[in-house]
């Protein structure tokens, strides 16, 4: 293993032409294969920076920016953006083209945290990052500072889990589109 690699060893971009039996029933590409593409490319960006398999530990925020049509080759650009001590921050964009217009649109952008698995099927080390440009170091801070965010949000969750009052809500149910029929 290499102790160090850079962020362009690893990027991928996986393209896919979307076909009829990938519509929802309204007609759109279903989200859920847009997702299956996302965890494909973040699997092979994960798995060349750690030269190995790796398992899918959590989707940050999936937003939908814009529908995907029957007949759009959608890309997905996949790249590290940021690594501990066995996992790693892989950066998703997607983007749809339409072959007539040649319409290009923006779909998606999503961060998935892989873990690296070792041959005992425990977590492994992964190499570091070499970061050799201002858009490198740009993602890798904004990774860390999602990172952050992201405990942060998970200290505040717990706490509202564990402050639950029952007069309190009670209250704030009253103004939402809920009925309450205990």
């Amino acid at each position: 293993m290499h102790d160090f690699k850079p962020v362009g060893d690893s990027q991928i971009t996986l393209t896919e032409l979307m076909i009829p039996s990938y519509s929802n029933f309204g007609g759109k590409i279903h989200g859920g294969i847009i997702l299956s593409l996302m965890d494909k490319v973040a699997y092979v960006c994960a798995a060349k920076h750690s030269d190995g398999y790796c398992i899918t530990a959590s989707i940050d925020v999936v937003d939908f920016l814009a529908p995907v049509e029957v007949g759009e080759l959608v890309s997905l650009m996949a790249s590290v953006n940021y690594v501990g001590r066995t996992s790693m921050i892989i950066g998703i964009r997607v983007i749809s083209e339409n072959l007539k217009t040649h319409v290009v649109k923006h779909t998606n952008t999503s961060y998935f945290t892989m873990v690296a698995i070792g041959d005992d099927n425990k977590p492994k080390q992964v190499p570091g990052l070499v970061l050799k440009s201002q858009e490198d170091i740009r993602r890798f801070s904004q990774a860390l500072n999602r990172k952050e965010l992201k405990m942060a949000y998970k200290k505040d969750e717990a706490i509202i889990k564990n402050e639950y009052e029952r007069d309190k809500f009670m209250q704030v149910l009253q103004n939402e589109r809920c009925q309450i029929s205990l």
